[in-house]
């Protein structure tokens, strides 16, 4: 059976993000774990920027874009009706996320990679975002967009995971109690857990077939 292929890195959370949609959507893929400094060179002829995750569908098209992999899985099933709120608020949470907020928390996590960089300065601006994130939690009820996950709630949440983990002492004590709590809850769900299976380092004779829901 000819199936989808996903060149993942089980840690990253733009991967993450995918494996979440393709998993809720029941598709079933090919996973190949690739490992950052030794990427494989199918991944790079299909995907020359060298980054995951890269679906690569039995056609042959390729969609290398994080947020375009969960849509193709959601276009494909959306059970739990995630792109329902779809929306002008979805893509403005995204935007903040991959941008200010992911500046933040890159700098913050990996302050030895930019020049005259304060991580403490870094985390403070993180958390003034995770701050708002925190206020609209409580007032939608659970989630982000209202009281169910939808996509903004997936795509978010393994980024304030791995800033969550940077320091998690000092997370804890933060008062973000709503946000706290919506985290622990993705992190301990069925879907999340079901998406951290470890693999081994994909090879071209490896296989790699599970499927993804």
């Amino acid at each position: 059976m000819n199936l989808p292929i996903l060149y993942s890195f089980r840690r990253c959370p733009y991967a993450m993000r995918a494996r979440l949609a393709l998993a809720i959507s029941g598709a079933e893929i090919r996973i190949r774990e690739v490992v950052l400094r030794d990427k494989p060179a199918e991944m790079l002829a299909a995907s020359p920027k060298g980054t995951v995750p890269v679906l690569v569908l039995p056609d042959g098209q390729v969609v290398d874009e994080s947020l375009d992999v969960m849509k193709w899985a959601l276009a494909r099933s959306d059970p739990e009706n995630w792109r329902g709120a779809d929306s002008a608020e979805t893509d403005a949470l995204i935007v903040q996320s991959d941008g200010a907020f992911k500046h933040a928390l890159d700098r913050y996590k990996y302050p030895n990679r930019y020049d005259g960089v304060d991580p403490e300065a870094q985390r403070t601006d993180g958390l003034a975002i995770l701050a708002e994130w925190n206020a609209r939690i409580v007032a939608s009820g659970g989630q982000l967009l209202g009281p169910d996950r939808t996509l903004a709630d997936m795509a978010l949440f393994p980024f304030v995971r791995q800033f969550a983990a940077t320091d998690r002492e000092w997370f804890a004590a933060q008062s973000l109690p709503a946000l706290q709590e919506w985290l622990a809850g993705h992190l301990a769900s069925p879907l999340f857990k079901s998406i951290m299976t470890k693999h081994a380092q994909w090879r071209p004779d490896s296989g790699g077939r599970i499927p993804a829901g």
